[in-house]
């Protein structure tokens, strides 16, 4: 009887498609991908020379909304570690056969306190065509003290797969982890200080941020480089009735032109990049200092 039992398990276990295997690298380091450019700059940071840090998604294209090749979706699949963001961003990889082993939910310690976007229209920008924020908000290292904690779960994963430096990554992850403190106390009072003023923002993904900092926040569907039009215009009159805001908070540097148009409603710009994919220059950190810095000095 007890064999009878176990057949059905056996068969089970022997259809279960077996784990792509992890190529070695050229240089003997364990490979590392990361599905923005947040963890990214973490695993770079703590792995430091340790491993091979790397981050396939193009420049030109928001890594949440990217849809790898066949050579990038190999890559990840054969990667030593595989740096999730996890709360439904890259839905790529929902579908995507990638090892669960080696695989790590950046944002899981955190995953009863995911934000639900109600409603968001569709829309497009850039070559990954149209598509909604609706559903759960993803953007979850805007929110520093998230980020600290993504931070914390690729640290524990270089640690699993690289014991013996073990010391030399918790010693970064603690410089890391007291340098997004100092902002995160930096950003909270900032929002002490605009004590729940109303702001718009240029695209619906501060909803961490805004929860975190205390701001009162109302978003549009703009793009930094896109000169909104009569439309546009009309639509965040509307907003601002309800909404009376002073300022937008963009993603990016605007268009001239769009801060012309803003200023001429009495709305002044800022900016605060959720800094997803590379920057052009410098990399998370040095762009959520500036982020910080712009705010200090947009609301003293």
């Amino acid at each position: 009887m007890k064999t009878l039992l176990l057949l059905p398990l056996l068969l089970l276990a022997a259809c279960k498609p077996a784990e792509p295997a992890a190529t070695p690298p050229a240089s003997g380091k364990p490979r590392v991908l990361s599905v923005n450019h947040p963890l990214h700059a973490f695993a770079s940071r703590l792995g430091g020379d340790a491993i091979e840090a790397v981050f396939p998604a193009p420049a030109d294209e928001d890594p949440a909304f990217w849809q790898p090749d066949d050579a990038a979706l190999t890559a990840f699949q054969q990667a030593d570690l595989i740096l999730l963001n996890g709360a439904t961003y890259s839905k790529w990889t929902e579908k995507a056969s990638l090892p669960t082993s080696r695989s790590v939910d950046t944002s899981a310690a955190f995953k009863d306190r995911f934000i639900q976007i109600e409603d968001s229209a569709p829309h497009s920008h850039g070559p990954e065509g149209e598509h909604s924020h609706a559903g759960t908000a993803f953007t979850t290292w805007i929110d520093l003290s998230q980020a600290v904690q993504q931070a914390e779960a690729v640290r524990a994963a270089l640690v699993r797969r690289l014991p013996d430096q073990a010391a030399a990554i918790d010693g970064r992850f603690t410089t890391l982890k007291a340098e997004l403190e100092a902002l995160d106390a930096r950003l909270l009072k900032v929002g002490e200080r605009l004590a729940k003023a109303p702001l718009v923002a240029s695209h619906p993904v501060y909803h961490y941020w805004a929860r975190r900092y205390g701001f009162h926040l109302q978003s549009v569907l703009w793009e930094p480089e896109t000169v909104p039009d009569d439309k546009a215009m009309t639509e965040l009159q509307a907003l601002l009735a309800k909404h009376p805001a002073k300022w937008m908070v963009w993603e990016g540097e605007p268009a001239r032109e769009s801060v012309a148009k803003l200023e001429a409603l009495g709305i002044r710009s800022v900016v605060f990049d959720p800094c997803g994919n590379q920057p052009d220059e410098g990399d998370f950190f040095s762009v959520m200092a500036a982020n910080v810095a712009a705010l200090e000095k947009a609301f003293p």
